[in-house]
């Protein structure tokens, strides 16, 4: 069974615009049975994101998630990983400016230990990101998944595939 991990960015654009707990609750029953079934995760990093904030969605994903959703970052294999990618990003082979580098790198933000972790695990990325190898000013998670052979989707990609439907 395919496992797949959530960027932050499809809690919080999926709570903020696209699924709003009122409208579609279809959508987040979807993913608590998911999360149930291990099809989903994500990683400590994406739940400090997430909780930088008390609100509505800090609230279902403390009640409606596994106590285990959010996998640690801290093995080797993921360390390993993400030090690859360290590397890649400030490589002078690279375009990016040295802001869109520190924001990337920085040890909170959950973009590379994202990228690190399916590639230690062999799971897939899914982000509302898109891919945009010319952007300087930025990182996109697709590149960096490009770079370490990741694969990744966006949401919508996912509920086609494991034919979800609302």
């Amino acid at each position: 069974m395919p496992i797949f991990v959530l960027d932050s960015n499809v809690f919080i654009s999926s709570h903020q615009t696209n699924y709003p707990f009122d409208v579609v609750p279809g959508f987040w029953n979807q993913l608590e049975k998911l999360a149930d079934k291990g099809q989903i995760v994500s990683i400590d990093k994406v739940r400090s994101e997430l909780f930088l904030h008390t609100d509505e969605l800090t609230l279902w994903v403390e009640s409606s998630l596994p106590s285990d959703f959010f996998k640690s970052t801290q093995t080797n294999s993921v360390v390993k990983y993400y030090t690859k990618l360290t590397q890649w990003a400030t490589s002078s082979d690279n375009h990016y400016l040295q802001k869109a580098i520190d924001e990337f790198l920085e040890y909170e933000n959950a973009d590379a230990w994202l990228v690190a972790f399916c590639k230690a695990n062999d799971y897939t990325l899914i982000t509302q990101e898109v891919s945009n190898p010319w952007q300087k000013n930025r990182i996109p998670l697709p590149q960096a998944c490009v770079e370490l052979d990741v694969p990744y989707q966006n949401l919508i990609t996912l509920f086609r595939d494991l034919n979800i439907r609302f």
